[in-house]
């Protein structure tokens, strides 16, 4: 979404965009990260203190990128998706089997959220992306529960750097209302899908996904050089 409103409001302040784009995330988010926990085992324990760390440095993230033009980040973005893209192709059993790291646990999730958090407030374009990769490079994960983890994670921050930025006006809020009955839509059709395929399908979505985003985000942070 955030591709696309850069592309709709070109002359627009960029945390006003930003604003919008986690306020219309955030119910959808909700509501994956509900229905699959609903449809199975949600891995509370790494999740719920990654998603409150995560949390934390989202604020910090926010109020960096208030203040610093996206210009530098937008070309680091294609090259990190493109970097895991890589990783997923090359291990063709990355994500299938779960099989949680022994040993692993709240420290870990507490430093990985830490650790990414920043980006979501920052930027945030591919951050459900980053954060299944994450949970499954990580932690052991399959895909089904790195996606409900990075999920409940996700929507954490997401809903942080709304109110952040919402308490500085910055956000369009009749725009995020429609664009959250999408995502909303959206989110309940994906997360149902999800389960109902399972892992391996779920790694096919993964590679499409990530080659869009690159190809995407590799094209805006070019674009300002060639015109």
């Amino acid at each position: 979404m955030v591709p696309a409103l850069f592309a709709a409001f070109p002359g627009t302040a960029h945390p006003l965009l930003m604003g919008t784009n986690k306020l219309a995330a955030t119910p959808g988010l909700a509501i994956a990260a509900w229905r699959y926990a609903s449809g199975m085992r949600m891995p509370w324990r790494i999740a719920v203190p990654a998603a409150l760390a995560y949390s934390l440095t989202t604020i910090a993230g926010v109020y960096v990128s208030r203040s610093t033009p996206t210009v530098v980040f937008k070309l680091m973005v294609p090259l990190m998706l493109a970097a895991m893209l890589a990783y997923v192709l090359w291990k063709r059993d990355f994500g299938l089997a779960h099989a949680p790291h022994a040993g692993r646990g709240t420290g870990t999730a507490v430093a990985m959220g830490l650790a990414m958090g920043v980006y979501e407030g920052f930027f945030g374009p591919g951050s459900g992306t980053l954060l299944i990769f994450a949970f499954v490079r990580v932690f052991g994960f399959d895909f089904m529960h790195a996606s409900a983890a990075g999920k409940l994670v996700n929507f954490a921050g997401c809903a942080t750097a709304a109110l952040v930025f919402g308490l500085h006006g910055e956000a369009m809020v009749g725009l995020a209302a429609g664009m959250a009955a999408c995502y909303f839509a959206g989110a309940w059709i994906g997360a149902h899908v999800a389960i109902a395929r399972g892992s391996r399908w779920l790694r096919g979505v993964f590679v499409v996904v990530a080659t869009l985003l690159i190809a995407r985000t590799a094209w805006d942070s070019v674009k300002p050089f060639l015109d």
